[in-house]
């Protein structure tokens, strides 16, 4: 089954501090009223604690009116995602998020249940997961997991937080530039830069881009191409076989 993906580039909007609620109608537009209890995997988290990360992110959903509960207070994880109606997989640094998911056995798990129907929201590196893999992740490899294959929940990759701003004297290379670099070595995989405030919303083989007020840029589709809120993006779905990460 196609899945259902909520996909931020990142838990705050650029011109609304609130910690996710910002976005709280589309959060309940997605889940819908069917879901109450979701899982939240706080393993990117590195210079928070695993508690805190989990009570400012339970108290945000609570506002907007689900349970949350953070798979790291459980017994069992894996259990707790097979039982959970919806998850939540929180932002930080993406190298340490993919190395806790295969070390306590969660990748699969998350996936199995995500393309079995339960609904999918990440922000950051829970959206850097959802992909094939996490090369286009702009952390530092802080740890190194055991891969970086990812969920494919997408046949496409993504760079949250995308941004063209170059400071003056800065010799390095943009952002813009680094992925041309990506596509250049990974024909076929095309890589969508969300800037800030943008969401992407998969349902099943629908593809949009939402979010206000920002647009997104698309590479590996011939020329580097600016797409917009409220695009129809399903034809990234089309020749790529949703769920299958990359080798």
């Amino acid at each position: 089954m196609p899945p259902r993906l909520l996909l931020f580039s990142s838990s705050r909007h650029p011109a609304d501090e609130r910690y996710l609620t910002w976005a709280a109608d589309l959060v309940r537009d997605f889940f819908g009223p069917g879901v109450r209890r979701i899982a939240f995997v706080p393993y990117a988290g590195v210079t928070i604690s695993l508690d805190d990360y989990a009570a400012r992110t339970r108290q945000a959903f609570a506002e907007i009116g689900y349970d949350l509960r953070s798979v790291h207070t459980a017994a069992n994880p894996v259990r707790a995602l097979r039982d959970a109606e919806g998850v939540a997989i929180g932002g930080g640094n993406t190298f340490r998020l993919l190395e806790c998911l295969y070390e306590l056995g969660l990748l699969e798990t998350i996936r199995e249940r995500v393309m079995g129907g339960m609904p999918y929201l990440g922000w950051s590196a829970g959206s850097n997961v959802a992909c094939p893999t996490i090369r286009t992740t702009n952390d530092m490899p802080v740890v190194q997991p055991p891969s970086l294959d990812a969920m494919g929940l997408l046949p496409f990759q993504i760079n949250p937080h995308y941004s063209d701003f170059h400071p003056p004297g800065h010799r390095g290379e943009t952002r813009a530039e680094r992925l041309a670099e990506f596509v250049a070595l990974n024909p076929g995989v095309p890589v969508l830069g969300l800037r800030e405030g943008s969401i992407l919303r998969r349902d099943r083989n629908l593809l949009q881009l939402l979010g206000v007020p920002n647009d997104a840029v698309l590479f590996g589709m011939g020329p580097m191409q600016t797409v917009h809120r409220g695009d129809d993006l399903s034809y990234l779905l089309g020749p790529f076989a949703p769920g299958t990460p990359s080798t």
